[in-house]
């Protein structure tokens, strides 16, 4: 009850008794132009129109362009702008079980409270020289993550896939089984139909219970769906700071990427990169970087972002930008997936920067000779099918032939109350054969 009555006070304590107003001089397709706040507005404030709410994205000495939230239909010139301040958000313990918008409102039906200290949705990352080194190995509960591809406390990881290919699925799975205190999940520019079919079915009610979600759907403005990671790791954050451990689940990176290059394009941003903004690769790393370890006596964000990439390309430019900041990246394959193998992980074309040092020496050289079997099917895979490969030509290539099916099995299997080492030591009696 005493929790109650602080968040009360604290949000009366925030009701402003005055406000600085403007006026809409000018009406776009998109967006508007507003006189009067020149001189108390800041790039990236908040604004309100009424029922819409809008975002300033571009300052003149005169006037404001303001992108809003909602459709500019029924806006007329010499309408009350009122200025808010930059966009905040306050996250709270009672969050947890909850799905809410970016602005802290629930989605779920049901009311709740916002915390007693309001964060910034745009947050500098932790002092690089103070920051911890990545943490100790995470289970997962998939083989193919508890060996070959490991997970650590404070690592940031990508998942690279075209649509289809099994991402929210594995994304649920990490949420469920992940060592974490709390689990916060930015799902950006989902379908409406999906999210609670995602939050009862993929995540589950276990994975529910420990979870925040912060959703953007498809049809919401790209205004809304920027700021939805943004808050999401304000969240992330606010947990972190209290001591502890955060898995961050973003859904997806480039919807984001898109949300951003729509703002850009309203505030006059010139476009480069093959039709991105110039100011993407900050807004990405800019976002990557808050998580990763903590300092002192906080807690950590260990952060799984997920990208679409059409066709497997990892060198188009979102895809590119992430990968270059991100501690390891997971490729899954249409191929792999097509045939029935979860999660369709292509180990050859995946890499956790957590090797060597979260394995020991013996679990290492397993990764490294599992590494090498596979690499040789592949190379070998399209005359073993097509019936041109002697058996005897090469020792090596004998021995992936052999164990390939196994190897191939082992990565879908699960073990969700096992720790790595138990998955290590099946990985070695296949190795042994």
């Amino acid at each position: 009850m005493t929790a109650i009555f602080d968040s009360l006070r604290a949000r009366i304590a925030g009701i402003r008794t005055t406000a600085r107003l403007g006026r809409v001089a000018a009406v776009g397709p998109s967006t508007l132009q507003v006189s009067g706040l020149s001189a108390v507005a800041a790039l990236g404030d908040r604004v309100s129109l009424g029922n819409c709410a809008g975002e300033v994205i571009a300052l003149a000495p005169d006037r404001l362009t303001v992108l809003p939230d909602s459709p500019t239909e029924g806006i007329c010139l010499g309408d009350s702008v009122t200025h808010f301040g930059p966009a905040m958000i306050a996250p709270d313990a009672r969050w947890i079980g909850r799905i809410l918008d970016p602005d802290g409102r629930p989605l779920d039906g049901r009311p709740v409270m916002s915390g007693l200290l309001p964060r910034a949705l745009r947050a500098a990352p932790p002092p690089a020289a103070d920051r911890r080194r990545l943490g100790s190995r995470l289970p997962t509960g998939l083989a193919v993550f508890d060996t070959l591809l490991p997970l650590v406390r404070g690592q940031r990881l990508g998942l690279f896939a075209g649509s289809g290919v099994g991402k929210s699925t594995l994304l649920g799975s990490f949420a469920r089984h992940v060592a974490a205190d709390v689990v916060v999940l930015a799902l950006v520019g989902e379908r409406g139909r999906e999210l609670r079919a995602f939050a009862e079915d993929v995540l589950g009610a276990d994975g529910l219970a420990r979870s925040v979600i912060i959703a953007a759907t498809s049809d919401q403005s790209p205004l809304i769906r920027r700021r939805c990671p943004l808050a999401a790791m304000a969240v992330a954050e606010h947990f972190r700071d209290q001591g502890a451990q955060v898995l961050f689940l973003c859904d997806s990176i480039t919807r984001f990427a898109e949300a951003h290059r729509e703002v850009a394009a309203a505030g006059g941003e010139p476009v480069s990169l093959g039709g991105w903004p110039p100011s993407l690769s900050h807004a990405i790393m800019s976002l990557a970087e808050r998580a990763g370890p903590g300092v002192q006596a906080s807690g950590d964000i260990t952060a799984i972002f997920t990208v679409l990439v059409a066709g497997s390309n990892m060198e188009e430019p979102v895809a590119d930008i992430l990968r270059g900041v991100l501690d390891g990246h997971v490729v899954l394959d249409r191929a792999i997936a097509e045939r029935g193998r979860f999660p369709a992980v292509n180990l050859l074309r995946s890499l956790s920067r957590s090797l060597p040092d979260c394995a020991t020496a013996d679990e290492n050289a397993l990764i490294t000779e599992a590494r090498r079997l596979l690499s040789a099917w592949d190379k070998a895979e399209l005359m073993v099918q097509s019936g041109l490969y002697t058996v005897g030509s090469d020792a090596l290539t004998d021995r992936a032939i052999r164990l390939f099916p196994d190897l191939d099995a082992f990565m879908a299997e699960t073990a969700p109350n096992e720790f790595p080492d138990h998955a290590f030591r099946r990985l070695g009696t296949i190795l042994s054969r």
